[in-house]
């Protein structure tokens, strides 16, 4: 088999792009600035992300795309010395006032890593404790809802023989679905991806970024990536990040099309076209 009928076999439904609701702003970032012992790491960012849709966040290594990220469920704040001003709303809530709920936060906004970081507990468990944790009382109730997860994510078939199987026995590619599925599982609104598929190999990073592009439209997704051919295949918009002045700053935001067919600023364009970063 050839590698176009390779790819074809792999990610079926890339050509065939759901829907986003771009009329409604899920999340509106203003004047966002990020400091790390007092340097600072990123300078007066102002974005809006739109619901049900893919916004990708693209720049060169070291422009403050993971403390972007990190921003949008206040990971920042299991970060010694590091202090953020600015304003981020979540379906219009402000989610950097004092007294956020950040359990709640965190649940209604999921965050997948590079590295698939499962429990190291079984697969099971690695679902079902999370939920137990947020007061789903009944054991069915919570097998159930697993079981909807791991189909979500195209796993079940797989594992379901094997759910009291320790999760670190799964390989790479399962290991970060499952990890999507923890996320799945407590019904977020938001997907926060910090590269996702970067560590895996070619085949089990095709079946991660498929996921992401099917569930368009469902969860509104923001994912950090190096690889602009991967943005260009899954995003409906980008926001381009560079480095100036010793901090990150955002310097291009829109439609994925718009920005990479007729970029407006200079940076974008030799970044895009492979002469920077």
């Amino acid at each position: 088999m050839n590698a176009q009928s390779t790819t074809e076999v792999i990610r079926p439904w890339t050509q065939r792009r759901p829907c986003c609701d771009t009329s409604e702003t899920c999340i509106q970032v203003q004047g966002l600035s990020v400091h790390y012992q007092g340097q600072q790491a990123l300078g007066d960012v102002s974005l809006s992300i739109p619901r049900g849709c893919i916004t990708a966040i693209v720049g060169p290594s070291g422009c403050g795309k993971s403390t972007f990220l990190n921003c949008l469920n206040r990971m920042t704040d299991m970060i010694p010395g590091c202090t953020v001003s600015g304003n981020v709303r979540l379906m219009g809530q402000d989610i950097m006032q004092n007294g956020t709920d950040l359990i709640s936060l965190r649940r209604r906004v999921g965050m997948i890593f590079q590295k698939p970081n499962p429990f190291p507990l079984s697969i099971r468990k690695n679902l079902t404790f999370a939920l137990k944790h947020h007061g789903m009382k009944r054991r069915s109730d919570r097998d159930e809802a697993a079981r909807n997860a791991l189909c979500q994510v195209g796993l079940w078939e797989e594992v379901k023989d094997r759910l009291d199987a320790p999760a670190q026995d799964l390989s790479g590619g399962q290991q970060q679905r499952l990890c999507l599925a923890r996320a799945l599982v407590l019904k977020p609104q938001v997907l926060l991806l910090d590269e996702p598929s970067s560590s895996l190999d070619p085949v089990a990073s095709g079946v991660v970024e498929d996921l992401i592009s099917q569930l368009r439209g469902e969860y509104t997704q923001v994912i950090v990536t190096h690889n602009l051919a991967q943005a260009r295949r899954i995003a409906d918009h980008v926001a381009v990040f560079w480095t100036r002045h010793g901090s990150g700053q955002l310097i291009e935001a829109g439609p994925i099309s718009q920005v990479f067919d007729d970029p407006q600023h200079e940076l974008t364009a030799t970044y895009i076209s492979g002469l920077r970063g």
